[in-house]
């Protein structure tokens, strides 16, 4: 039975899109039973178009990549996640919704790399950038006895994984 992950972000346009893609692309190439999800609080509807160029350029497949709404996972017929990580600061202070299964909850911060100062090309590295930190701490998720692990286990392992 697959493990599955939900990655929030506010605006799930940007870092949650980067972190499912990526968890999704890792795993798949590693051979481990893990799905990805993102979703936002207040979905854009769109993803930034620097977040899905940084992922064709690495070879990820972002063809299921969409903005939507948390509300799909708490949905009587949404797959039962494992674990859900905030990426954002602003999503991770909100109440959010009841998650089906009591999933294990932790937050990642990461910095919005749409607010990246100077030209296109910098902000081109912020969005390569918080790719690759993404994909580092999707690495360190997918070396963890997910199966073998309890909740509490597993939310310390999570919480270590987030001060490395």
């Amino acid at each position: 039975m697959a493990t599955n992950v939900l990655i929030l972000c506010t605006h799930n346009s940007a870092r949650s899109i980067l972190g499912e893609a990526m968890l999704n692309h890792l795993a798949q190439r590693l051979g481990f039973d893990v799905r990805a999800y993102s979703a936002g609080s207040a979905p854009s509807g769109r993803i930034q178009a620097l977040a899905l160029a940084a992922l064709k350029d690495a070879g990820v497949d972002t063809s299921g990549c969409r903005s939507k709404s948390w509300d799909e996972f708490t949905a009587p017929d949404a797959p039962l996640m494992r674990i859900v990580i905030t990426v954002c600061d602003s999503a991770a202070q909100e109440a959010c919704p009841y998650w089906p299964g009591g999933p294990v909850q932790v937050h990642w911060s990461f910095p919005d790399p749409t607010n990246a100062p100077g030209s296109d090309a910098d902000k081109r590295i912020a969005f390569e950038l918080t790719r690759q930190a993404l994909g580092y701490r999707m690495l360190q998720l997918l070396q963890l006895p997910l199966a073998a692990m309890d909740n509490a286990a597993l939310q310390a392992a999570l919480r270590d994984i987030a001060l490395q």
